[in-house]
């Protein structure tokens, strides 16, 4: 088998995974908790891509007397730094469009400022139908697109060939093309947002763990780190791969499953260059851009690999991942029918991480009504970098409209503490999300 044979050579060739996606990862200086410190109104917990957006989004909103946590070194050093940065606003409900479309917004102004840029590159993006059935649904989800107010386009085959030659489009039904999409560096986004944050009068401190969640009378009262105690008003979990340890410390049991993420980094390629448009191939299950040179290529494998969150302690690096030659041999299979020499690629990197996944597929946000003050940003099925910005906004939009939309209420945490579920079941479903990320009518 071809995923076979890569796997082989490539460790023959002993090639060096050294990383090519924004690698230098900024420390922010973290301020003294027992003398300058101090309290705060708000305590975000967590300095990855959704961590940063909700920071940078309460900013935005007026709220300022804001403090993020984070427990590394620097920001955005776990899942963030090994996202592939792809932002796509086709999707199939018309709340779903209009949250990726303001993260489009909240990017493209963010790059037309003169500092702190995202590495935004709106190159467009093109959906690929191999099937009949993916056919109807992309004609489904152009609807959905118009009614959100999002331009796309279906082009043909031919059309597309001639545009974009490198690749081969002959196997498609149909393509899907939207303009706006694009692509962005996530480590230069979560910098990009501190930055801002900063400027506003928030304030971000690396290397500190938090290691309780203090409560009073139902409500929350505080938090208790290595550095020391902190108070404030309201604590939001964007914690990531420890959202369900940080759940757990204010008593709340959420279904939030870290799963394994892969793709890689070619060497240079024919036919290669940064402005070229991001693919997505739903039937192969694939995903694929340009990155400099090179072509970055990955998906959603169809046996998926997740965590029980209590299988690494709070505080802890999630487990490292090794590379799995295997999947990326599969991926090279899976595009083989489009890009013809994709199996002579080598292997300039690989990335792999830890996003979280929820059994019904939904994002987590809002505050519980069972403990007043305590609000989620978790949960986010492999969307925290390309929507940060509209899941900050929906954040937000939860702890300060007296009456969120219906979309936003739908995401509260009490929808799994309402009800019982079973941990087995849930990890299955969750990780049966990821497997059909791309599947019809997900």
């Amino acid at each position: 088998m071809l995923r076979t044979a890569l796997g082989r050579a490539q460790k023959r060739q002993g090639l060096p995974h050294s990383k090519t996606l924004t690698p230098v990862l900024l420390k922010l200086e973290t301020e003294n908790l027992n003398l300058t410190f101090g309290d705060a109104e708000i305590v975000v917990i967590g300095g990855g891509g959704v961590g940063c957006g909700v920071v940078h989004s309460l900013c935005q909103a007026g709220k300022t007397d804001v403090l993020l946590l984070e427990k590394n070194e620097a920001l955005a050093s776990e899942t963030t730094s090994q996202a592939a940065g792809l932002v796509g606003q086709v999707r199939t409900s018309v709340d779903r469009v209009k949250l990726a479309m303001w993260s489009v917004k909240t990017f493209s102004a963010m790059e037309a400022e003169p500092e702190a840029k995202p590495g935004w590159r709106q190159v467009g993006s093109l959906r690929v139908a191999l099937t009949d059935e993916r056919v109807v649904e992309f004609e489904q989800m152009k609807s959905t697109a118009d009614e959100a107010g999002l331009e796309t386009a279906f082009i043909s085959a031919d059309e597309a060939r001639d545009k974009w030659p490198m690749f081969d489009f002959s196997p498609a039904k149909s393509v899907l093309w939207c303009p706006s999409d694009g692509y962005l560096q996530p480590n230069d986004l979560a910098m990009a947002y501190a930055h801002r944050a900063r400027q506003a009068g928030a304030r971000l401190a690396t290397g500190v763990t938090v290691e309780g969640i203090r409560t009073e009378n139902g409500r929350v009262t505080g938090v208790d780190t290595n550095r020391g105690a902190i108070a404030c008003d309201t604590v939001i979990n964007a914690a990531g791969a420890h959202a369900w340890h940080i759940a757990q410390m204010a008593g709340l049991s959420l279904p939030i499953f870290p799963v394994r993420h892969e793709y890689f980094v070619s060497v240079d390629a024919d036919g290669m260059h940064p402005d070229l448009p991001v693919m997505r191939v739903p039937d192969a299950s694939l995903y694929l851009r340009a990155e400099i040179n090179g072509l970055l290529l990955g998906g959603w494998e169809p046996e998926s690999l997740s965590l029980k969150p209590d299988e690494f302690k709070n505080g802890e690096t999630p487990p490292r991942i090794d590379e799995d030659w295997d999947v990326m041999g599969w991926f090279i299979e899976q595009i083989t029918p489009l890009y013809g020499k994709a199996a002579d690629l080598g292997v300039r990197s690989i990335f792999k991480g830890w996003p979280t996944f929820v059994p019904d597929g939904k994002f987590i946000i809002g505050e519980s009504q069972q403990l007043g003050g305590l609000v989620m940003a978790g949960g986010c099925n492999a969307h925290g970098v390309s929507g940060s910005a509209g899941i900050g906004r929906h954040v937000v939009e939860s702890m300060l409209e007296p009456e969120p939309s219906d979309y936003v209420r739908s995401l509260s945490p009490d929808r799994f503490l309402d009800t019982e579920w079973d941990y087995a079941a849930a990890q299955t479903s969750a990780k049966r999300v990821y497997e059909t990320y791309y599947g019809l009518g997900s």
